[in-house]
């Protein structure tokens, strides 16, 4: 398995509409790692995801799709380091 971990940020009307919960439930389908939470000071919504590279890439693609009252404008992301310590999925504050 070649692994992969990510950071996203998602732009849109991501907030109020349960993205961060559509998150969590997709990612640990794919059995990722990481955390999910609301960006308070530009209503975007940040992500980690961290497990298999072709999980984090189908988890990258399902963003610009969301819960069905999400409207996603845009999608960045960046690779970034591995993190062992992380266990389970979590909607963080």
């Amino acid at each position: 398995m070649n692994h992969l971990a990510m950071k996203a940020r998602v732009t849109g009307n991501v907030q109020g509409v349960a993205f961060r919960a559509w998150t969590q439930s997709r990612a640990k389908t794919l059995g990722l790692s990481g955390w999910v939470r609301n960006n308070n000071d530009d209503g975007s919504v940040s992500a980690l995801f961290d497990g298999d590279e072709n999980a984090v890439h189908r988890m990258i693609d399902d963003l610009w799709d969301g819960p069905g009252a999400a409207s996603v404008i845009d999608v960045q992301t960046e690779a970034t380091r591995h993190d062992d310590t992380l266990s389970g999925f979590h909607i963080r504050p």
